[in-house]
């Protein structure tokens, strides 16, 4: 910066003595440099506020833009972002003299060039998302300059640069707003989401913002199918069992998306609760998935796979999980739908035993078989695990839509699902915390439950299970002297839910 100079009649005059007496400086450069420094604190911020500087500032920036100064128009953005950031004068102000439209000239300069700007459309982005936060006034403002056109643009950037500023500025907008969120959740709003994904699927990294702004629409907000389906790409077929297609069933976008979704989530989990139109279509997700995955191949990986479909699967099984955890961390409202009963309603429990069923057993589970008579189990299962966890997820749900709720318990047994809950209370290599996820699953199959608590004490009487792990869950098994029955009967001791 230096060695360069601007012509005189690039800017007009009023300009520069202003920026040099707030600055009490001799030149452009040192004058920036110096209410840069300044504005970085509030209380500069409401200094300059008093000496009302952002209005020249924005002449500069116009200046400054019409001479094709890079470098000190990044110096004069720079300004203009940290006078904007949380003071409510400097943000007035820059509604009231157009700075608006003065950024978005300068943005749409950058944006359409053949190799971006991205330091300016950076820049650019942070100064509208600083102003964004100044109320619903402002945000319906830079919302009609930009959407849809002008999101869209930027959207398609491929650069984190752009995106993180860009979720911020759409999170703030639509936070509180649904009408805004449901018109970017809908076209022409969803390519704009879907550009982001893609964006931030592509360059590897997530940042804050680009989570809430998920949040908001796919956990907070019923958008979640739409988004899903926006990102297809043309590759879902219509032909969901052909195992043949693949990988070419979903979009590396969609399993992105579940990703984050699966993270945030679980992240938030005492925070948001997952509404049931995206609990159903997760749901579905995983049965097409399930039936398109190949279980031919043993794990070598956990989650991601690098493998779509098996990713797709992997994910929307972790959001089953915890979806179903959340209804058992809160009391249902009068008259409200607990999503569980509604995720059950749709085979979500015959799906998880059947997979449960045709899985191989863990490891220990199966050399204990070999080596003994008791060929209860079916040792001629042919799925594998399609992903290092894949048996403990499924175990998990179980536990999770068991948790007092007796009628799952009733269910699971019924199906003959005990026995076979009972064997995933071991270690096992390809599933870590598969025991404590199988005791936590035993103990709500068994809670307040004198049934499923008699099976399990006649079984381990028959020797059909060896279970020192009931120890872990405060019972026993006991012989009645009268009845000559098997029976569970509690040990002092406690038990947590596994935590991972």
């Amino acid at each position: 910066m230096a060695g360069e100079s601007l012509p005189e009649f690039n800017y007009p005059k009023d300009v520069l003595q202003p920026l040099l007496s707030a600055s009490n400086s001799s030149s452009l450069q040192q004058a920036l440099e110096i209410l840069i420094k300044n504005s970085r604190a509030a209380v500069g911020r409401a200094e300059l506020a008093s000496k009302n500087i952002l209005p020249t500032v924005l002449k500069l920036v116009e200046s400054l833009h019409h001479a094709s100064s890079q470098e000190y128009l990044m110096q004069a953005m720079k300004l203009l972002r940290n006078l904007c950031a949380g003071e409510v004068a400097n943000q007035n102000s820059f509604v009231e003299h157009n700075g608006i439209e003065t950024v978005l000239t300068v943005l749409r300069s950058a944006a359409l060039l053949s190799d971006p700007d991205f330091g300016i459309i950076h820049l650019s982005l942070q100064v509208l998302a600083n102003v964004s936060l100044a109320g619903s006034e402002l945000q319906e403002a830079i919302w009609h300059k930009l959407f849809p056109n002008e999101f869209f643009i930027l959207a398609s950037i491929h650069s984190l640069e752009t995106s993180d500023p860009l979720c911020m500025i759409l999170y703030t907008c639509c936070d509180g707003k649904p009408g805004l969120a449901i018109e970017l959740c809908r076209d022409p709003g969803l390519p704009i989401v879907a550009g982001i994904i893609q964006t931030v699927a592509s360059v590897g990294s997530r940042e804050n913002w680009f989570k809430l702004l998920l949040s908001r629409l796919c956990l907070e907000d019923i958008h979640f199918p739409a988004l899903f389906f926006k990102l297809c790409e043309g590759n879902a077929s219509e032909d969901g069992g052909n195992t043949a297609l693949g990988d070419k069933v979903f979009s590396s976008e969609q399993a992105f998306l579940l990703q984050i979704i699966s993270e945030i989530l679980n992240e938030r989990l005492n925070e948001v609760r997952v509404p049931n139109e995206t609990a159903l279509c997760v749901l579905g997700i995983f049965k097409r998935s399930v039936s398109i995955v190949d279980f031919g191949a043993r794990a070598k990986s956990g989650l991601p796979t690098g493998s779509t479909s098996v990713d797709v699967m992997g994910y929307s099984l972790i959001i089953l999980r915890d979806i179903c955890a959340q209804e058992g961390l809160r009391e249902l409202k009068k008259d409200s739908v607990d999503v569980v009963d509604l995720l059950l309603s749709d085979d979500l429990t015959d799906v998880i035993l059947s997979l449960l069923h045709d899985l191989e057993p863990p490891a220990i589970i199966r050399k204990t078989l070999k080596d003994s008579e008791n060929q209860e189990l079916n040792l001629g299962s042919t799925k594998l695990c399609p992903y290092k966890g894949f048996q403990r997820d499924l175990v998990a749900i179980i536990g999770n839509c068991a948790y007092r709720r007796k009628n799952v318990q009733d269910e699971i047994s019924q199906k003959s699902g005990i026995l076979r809950l009972l064997q995933q209370c071991v270690t096992d290599d390809d599933n870590p915390y598969l025991r404590e996820w199988g005791i936590w699953s035993l103990r709500n199959l068994l809670e307040g439950n004198a049934e499923n608590q008699q099976i399990v004490a006649d079984l381990q009487l028959q020797g059909s299970v060896d279970m020192p792990e009931l120890a872990r869950l405060g019972l026993k098994v006991e012989v009645d002297q009268n009845t000559h029955c098997a029976k569970l009967v509690n040990i002092p001791g406690s038990y947590t839910k596994p935590v991972e």
